[in-house]
Parts: C-alpha cells; sequence; structure tokens
C-alpha cells in the first residue's frame, strides 16, 4: 500500500494540543509523530522562536516528518522510540511539554504487509520499527510456550493463552507460523466460545504486538524522560487506548503527585519531592469524534504538569 493512502486521524486533537498550554516561544516534543496530526496544530501555535521536536520509531513515519516539516526551522526529526526521549541532546535543556499517543497508528494497522492487523493475509512481523528487532514470527518460532502463555494472558488478557501457545508450539515442530492468516485461524479453532464483536484473535495479536515492541517498558521509561526534561510549568499529555497503557500512566502521575497513602496510627512514609501535579481527570472523546473516528472510542488521555521541586 502506497503511504500516501495510508489516512490518519490523530485522536482527541484539539483536547491533547490544548493540555499542553503551547508557549509560542517554547520547546515541544512530539513523541509519536505518526502522520503528523498533532504536530501541525502545535506548529501552528509556536512562534518563530519555538521549537518542535519530533520523535517516531517507525522509518516510514520519519521519512513523512522529514519530507514535510524539514526545511521548518522550528522542527528537529529523530528517528527512534520516545523511550530515549532524555537521551536526546535536543531536550537537554529542557522542554515545554511533551505529548506521547500510545499504541499502533492507524496507517500501520491499515497497512497489511506491517503485520499488524488479522484483517488480510500478510507476514506476522508487527514491528513498528521494521529496520531492527524480531518480527512477531520469529518470537513465536523461538519462545518458551511459558512465555507465550504469559504474555497473551499479562498482555492481552486472553483466557486460552495456554492452550493457544500449546498449539502455536506444537505446530512450529514441522510448520513455523508466518502469516497473520495462520496466526488469525488458529486462534479461531483454540476460542471455541467467541467475545459477541470481537475476532477470537484480537487479544493474542495485541499481547504480541506489545511483546515485540516492548511497549510496556518504553512506556516507562518515556514517562520518566518526561519528567526529568520538563522543566517548571511544563506539561505532559498522554493519550492511551486500552486499560495496561492507562494503568501506567495514571499510577506514574499519582505516585509523582502524591505522596504515598499513611497508616493509621503509624507516621507519614517519607517519600521522595512530588514533581508532578494532575491537571484535572482523564478525559475521554466525546460521542462526536468517536462517530468520526470508531478508533477513538478507548482513547483516554490524562495530563500532568511539572512542579519546581528537583527531581
Amino acid at each position: 500500500m502506497k503511504q500516501d493512502t495510508l489516512k490518519h486521524v490523530p485522536v482527541m486533537l484539539a483536547e491533547a494540543v490544548d493540555a499542553l498550554a503551547v508557549k509560542p516561544g517554547g520547546v515541544y516534543v512530539d513523541g509519536t509523530f505518526g502522520r503528523g496530526g498533532h504536530a501541525r496544530e502545535v506548529l501552528k501555535r509556536l512562534g518563530a522562536g519555538g521549537r518542535l521536536l519530533l520523535l517516531d520509531r517507525d522509518p516510514q513515519a520519519v521519512a513523512m516528518a522529514r519530507a514535510e516539516f524539514g526545511q521548518d526551522p522550528r522542527v528537529q526529526v529523530r528517528h527512534g522510540s520516545f523511550a530515549g526521549l532524555a537521551e536526546w541532546d535536543a531536550t537537554e535543556d529542557g522542554v515545554d511539554g511533551v505529548l506521547l499517543d500510545i499504541g499502533v497508528s492507524s496507517p500501520q494497522l491499515d497497512d497489511p504487509q506491517r503485520g499488524f492487523s488479522f484483517q488480510a493475509d500478510a507476514p506476522l512481523d508487527m514491528r513498528m520499527d521494521t529496520s531492527q528487532g524480531e518480527s512477531a514470527a520469529d518470537y513465536l518460532a523461538r519462545a518458551a510456550e511459558q512465555d507465550i502463555a504469559d504474555a497473551l494472558y499479562e498482555y492481552g488478557e486472553e483466557r486460552n493463552s495456554r492452550r493457544i501457545a500449546r498449539w502455536i508450539v506444537e505446530r512450529r515442530a514441522d510448520n513455523p507460523i508466518r502469516t497473520t492468516a495462520e496466526l488469525a485461524e488458529l486462534c479461531a479453532r483454540a476460542n471455541p466460545k467467541r467475545e459477541p464483536g470481537k475476532h477470537p484473535a484480537t487479544r493474542t495479536f495485541q499481547a504480541l504486538r506489545i511483546v515485540v515492541n516492548g511497549e510496556l517498558d518504553a512506556l516507562q521509561r518515556g514517562l520518566e524522560g518526561a519528567r526529568q526534561r520538563l522543566r517548571p510549568g511544563g506539561r505532559l499529555a498522554v493519550i492511551s487506548f486500552h486499560s495496561l497503557e492507562d494503568r501506567i500512566v495514571k499510577q506514574f502521575i499519582r505516585t509523582h503527585s502524591q505522596p504515598p497513602p499513611s497508616r493509621r496510627g503509624l507516621p507519614p512514609p517519607p517519600h521522595a519531592p512530588l514533581t508532578l501535579r494532575a491537571i484535572g481527570s482523564a478525559q475521554l472523546p466525546g460521542a462526536e469524534e468517536i462517530e468520526r473516528n470508531p478508533r477513538a472510542r478507548s482513547a483516554v488521555l490524562r495530563v500532568a504538569e511539572r512542579l519546581e521541586a528537583a527531581p
């Protein structure tokens, strides 16, 4: 599929960029450029002295960012995961906002050759960064049965995780799974009782994507990197799409914005200085947006602001 045919509708566009409270001369990081929807809106609000730092681990997204924004002196583009944003020299002097739109993007889902979806038969890849790492097919060909089962249960909440893992290992002795259709068919046979409105391979595909891309570890590292690099008053805005991600974001903000609970009759436990302030409660997309873009229905936006305290 040609890159220019891959459509992407940014989720919670106004809410996320509003949450950053963009200052014309500020420095902002879009850690998940995707196809640039949020980045374009941030740029509209930046003045000549502002800067926008763009990150993405997907080479296609980086190529698009460089093609569209490479001549803008306010923009700097880097190929890499937002997990390493604190190691990027461009963030060393601090930033005024970080935006993270977590998970797989619509163009990645819609390009069958990327292997994220079971809607079309394609190589079982699932790597967000196709220049490195092992594919989902390679992972299934070498991982231990227990490790596969644990991953499907923990990251996909798949109730038939052990059966699916056992069938994968039994099959690979003669014919390892190499395509999305082969895995989807195995999941369908292993899930005799299907959830209404949900393909029996949905949870397995989600879990494998998270494992192959190390998504939850990257999220933890990215959140901490943002906390380290944000200047006082700087904003962190994170859009997540499933409960595992949102739980990590919620807990991270709570840990750095609230003292740990004390037990009755005991002195308050010691804790590091608080460095974040939660801005409002979790925001959800409106009915109008969900109607326009059904993929927005599970989105959750959480926002925090950096305090003066040292890390």
